[in-house]
């Protein structure tokens, strides 16, 4: 069985993404199962910590990984792939390679992220990803 690793940012890049795993899935084995990620870097935030506390920074993240998952995991429901999800804060093509590496057979991911800009800060993501990850990588447009 094929286990696919998609990266979620709620970009309609990374909507593509799903959608284009779902016929890889189909086209595998039914067995196959994806699994969403969704990943922020939380330095940014943490000037905010002193005002809101750790736990207001996590819940905030949480509430915002649940929006940018939310037509992802439509999609799989919809597919009736066999799905979960993984929702981590750190830097975030470091976050998405490790977690491919450990258990994953392949990463699916949109090449344009959140920015809507292909070279800018995401664009940057998926090059980093796909330097750093031993795993096969596919971009969607």
């Amino acid at each position: 069985t094929m286990k696919i690793l998609v990266a979620v940012d709620g970009s309609k890049s990374s909507l593509n993404a799903v959608k284009y795993a779902v016929k890889l899935a189909s086209n595998f084995r039914t067995q196959d199962r994806i699994t969403l990620i969704n990943v922020h870097d939380d330095q940014g935030l943490r000037h905010a910590q002193q005002f809101v506390g750790k736990e207001g920074i996590a819940d905030y993240l949480r509430e915002v990984s649940d929006k940018e998952l939310k037509a992802a995991l439509a999609v799989l429901v919809k597919a009736g792939v066999k799905h979960d999800s993984i929702i981590q804060t750190g830097h975030v093509a470091e976050v998405i390679s490790n977690a491919a590496d450990k258990k994953f057979d392949m990463v699916v991911m949109g090449s344009k992220g959140r920015s809507g800009l292909v070279d800018m800060l995401v664009g940057s993501v998926a090059q980093r990803v796909m330097a750093t990850c031993k795993k096969p990588v596919l971009l969607v447009k």
